[in-house]
């Protein structure tokens, strides 16, 4: 699930609509070497004790090279935030007029879900987001962000007039599926990935429509 969220910003990102060129393969390659190096360095040390020099250095690139591909250690993991909530929010505004506003946000949250088995990566990202201090401060923007996007989508198919700033009734619904998401994440990391993520979310949501 969680590597998943990363190839889908990466997509988004560099705009891969259809076959990759040669130096869209060899960017790809170097992403996902970069992005080995650093989850072993933090496997090792822990998120919060390896540095971006340490990736760079381990990775055979510099630290300028490094901030060519991720804006931040952080942004390693949770991927582009802005670029993948765009996914997500084109996903939103492209299903049925008549679908309301949890049922929509249910089925846009689909392409953050990933397919097959859970891997030993995806494991050790969830871990990662557990116990990095740093990731669930980046995390709470990443929320916020999302609201933003959201919630015009779900004002609208709340019936509710269009504003200037999101009403705060659109942003409340956005806040607990997002809340939702983060609960799904939690229980498959600590099931050791063998529960089903979608079931999971498909549980937490009919709890907060009960």
């Amino acid at each position: 699930m969680c590597k998943y969220l990363r190839d889908a910003q990466y997509r988004y990102a560099v705009g891969m609509d259809g076959p990759p060129t040669l130096r869209e393969r060899t960017r790809r390659a170097v992403h996902a070497e970069i992005t080995a190096t650093a989850m072993r360095l933090f496997a090792e040390n822990g998120f919060d004790a390896t540095t971006v020099e340490q990736i760079a250095r381990e990775a055979g690139i510099s630290r300028r090279s490094f901030f060519h591909y991720f804006g931040s250690k952080e942004d390693l993991v949770l991927g582009n935030t802005v670029a993948l909530g765009e996914t997500v929010r084109q996903a939103l505004e492209a299903r049925p007029a008549g679908e309301s506003a949890w049922e929509a946000l249910r089925e846009a949250f689909m392409v953050l879900q990933a397919d097959g088995m859970p891997s030993t990566d995806e494991m050790a990202l969830a871990q990662l987001y557990h116990d990095a201090p740093s990731l669930r401060a980046r995390h709470l923007e990443k929320h916020l962000r999302w609201q933003e996007l959201f919630a015009p989508d779900v004002q609208r198919r709340l019936g509710l007039p269009p504003t200037e700033r999101p009403d705060p009734r659109a942003r409340a619904l956005v806040a607990a599926a997002l809340a939702c998401l983060d609960a799904t994440i939690d229980a498959w990391y600590e099931s050791g990935g063998s529960l089903d993520p979608v079931q999971l979310f498909d549980d937490a949501i009919a709890t907060i429509r009960r």
